[in-house]
């Protein structure tokens, strides 16, 4: 049922369908809870963090744009450059509210398939709360120089030094309107208080609302790194698929990015679509062609790996951006964060 709901909303949000005139009369009752919302939580900002170099990472439209590989990335850069990051999630999906601090060996379950990605990929402390600022406070308490939060461009009541909005460059914003007739979380106007606005991909076109010369985007790629056996043992090019049918697994907010990514290397696909976050079992991969391997994302391994799936692989991307950008980023941070650890 949650599936097929999906699918509806994603053909009247990004597909050709026109949505309702229900839909659409909700609109304003959507912009004014958002509104006040915002001004509630804007004004309600802890003191005590005003003064942190907090990064928020996050997106204008509900489902995914690829904000945990380019959290990741990001992570990766700063300790790069000597810095301490450390990375804040509500942990969408978990059984708890509770504030967790996640280790590459936690359960899913209990602190979220993307946090637990995070924590396995990007080496530096992750914690999980339904309260960001208890989250971010936390962190700084570990000698963290540098919150990122995952996603949270919409939490109002964490202060933030950087925001960056990414945007699926297919996708786009969709048919351009607000929940639920669309899938815009805020009006486009806010794109212009963002300070960097990332496109995933090649945009299919001129995206709506990025057409104001004004408004600087860096385009972000995500790169196929290896095929890895969730069983262990060794590491497979994509290349080496080629020609192959295989069993394609995605629970991810879009699909056809992972399968576009397996098609480009010439993969023959059976489609095996869930929803986004979905806690997979056993039974699920019954039904799929025994003969056949399984491929899935890394988002999905991270709850899979210990259902005992022979012949089971995920695919490890990378974001990939200019370095141009990834320099001014770093330089953007450092004169946020005092060397010692302290922050301004």
């Amino acid at each position: 049922m949650r599936a097929e709901t999906e699918s509806k909303l994603n053909d009247i949000w990004y597909g050709r369908d026109s949505a309702p005139a229900w839909l659409r009369a909700l609109v304003p009752l959507y912009l004014t809870g958002q509104r006040l919302d915002r001004w509630i939580r804007s004004h309600r900002q802890p003191a005590d963090l005003d003064s942190a170099c907090i990064v928020v990472v996050g997106n204008l439209t509900v489902g995914g744009s690829g904000k945990t590989p380019l959290v990741v990335r990001l992570c990766r850069l700063l300790r790069e450059a000597g810095l301490r990051p450390g990375v804040i999630s509500r942990g969408y999906g978990r059984k708890d509210k509770d504030l967790r601090l996640v280790s590459p060996a936690s359960d899913p379950s209990l602190v979220g398939d993307e946090p637990l990605l995070i924590a396995q990929q990007a080496g530096v402390p992750v914690i999980v709360a339904a309260d960001r600022c208890a989250a971010a406070r936390a962190l700084l308490s570990k000698g963290v120089q540098v919150v990122v939060s995952d996603d949270g461009l919409q939490h109002y009541r964490l202060p933030r030094k950087v925001e960056i909005c990414v945007v699926d460059g297919k996708r786009g914003f969709g048919n351009g309107r607000l929940l639920p007739a669309g899938p815009l979380r805020e009006p486009l106007r806010r794109l212009h208080s963002v300070d960097h606005i990332v496109i995933n991909g090649e945009p299919a076109g001129p995206l709506r609302g990025c057409e104001n010369a004004e408004l600087e985007t860096v385009q972000m790629t995500l790169a196929a790194g290896l095929l890895r056996p969730l069983d262990g043992g060794q590491n497979w090019r994509l290349s080496q698929f080629a020609g192959c049918r295989v069993n394609a697994v995605a629970g991810i907010a879009n699909p056809q990015r992972f399968f576009d990514l397996l098609r480009a290397a010439r993969i023959q696909l059976i489609e095996h679509v869930f929803p986004d976050h979905y806690t997979y079992s056993r039974d699920d991969f019954k039904a799929m062609a025994a003969e056949l391997p399984v491929l899935m994302t890394e988002k999905d391994a991270v709850k899979c790996r210990k259902l005992g799936l022979r012949n089971a692989w995920f695919l490890s991307v990378d974001a990939v951006f200019p370095g141009d950008w990834e320099d001014t980023f770093v330089r953007q941070v450092k004169r946020l964060v005092k060397p010692s650890g302290g922050h301004r």
